[in-house]
């Protein structure tokens, strides 16, 4: 049975609750989840597939100078896995309506983090349905993983979950 992975963060609020959606769709015994100021570097080894989740909030500061931000550990950490071997998708929650001009931007992030590492990236979403001005996150009027904003469409989020996951599973090959 393939192994996935659900890494994300911060724990706790929107990202852990829908990492949780999301984890819900999956078979309990093929699916792990772990929020990263928690994991454990052998669930990064032992699964292939991986479901890479966060919020724009304060990805401007996800290198900061004392190296304590959680996110700049988690990549560091990547410098030591074959990451050749793995296929990612991400996910991304942000508030389009309070910040339009920033809206999802992790999505950018994790993109840049993770083909940096000649990673098997997966998972791109199309913008129709948002109202936003900017985002990191875009390329190509498609983000670079599914775009959530619990704020201001919440009643949304299950059924782009359950479409994104239809696309996702066919890419792992399940």
């Amino acid at each position: 049975m393939k192994k996935i992975a659900i890494i994300y963060s911060p724990k706790g609020g929107n990202v852990d609750r829908v990492s949780k959606i999301i984890s819900g769709k999956f078979n309990p015994n093929q699916i792990t989840r772990a929020c990263i100021t928690d994991l454990d570097k052998n669930i990064l080894e032992e699964t292939d597939y991986w479901l890479v989740g966060g919020s724009t909030v304060g990805s401007h500061n996800w290198e900061d100078a004392n190296d304590i931000n959680m996110w700049h550990k988690f990549f560091k950490l990547l410098d030591s896995i074959d990451m050749k071997s793995k296929t990612v998708a991400f996910f991304g929650l942000g508030d389009q309506i309070l910040y339009p001009h920033h809206y999802v931007d992790s999505l950018g992030e994790f993109q840049e983090e993770f083909s940096n590492r000649n990673t098997k990236i997966v998972g791109q979403w199309p913008i129709e349905g948002y109202k936003f001005i900017h985002s990191d996150g875009v390329e190509n009027e498609m983000f670079y993983g599914l775009a959530i904003d619990e704020d201001n469409q919440s009643k949304l989020t299950e059924g782009r979950v359950d479409k994104w996951l239809e696309g996702i599973k066919k890419e792992f090959g399940l």
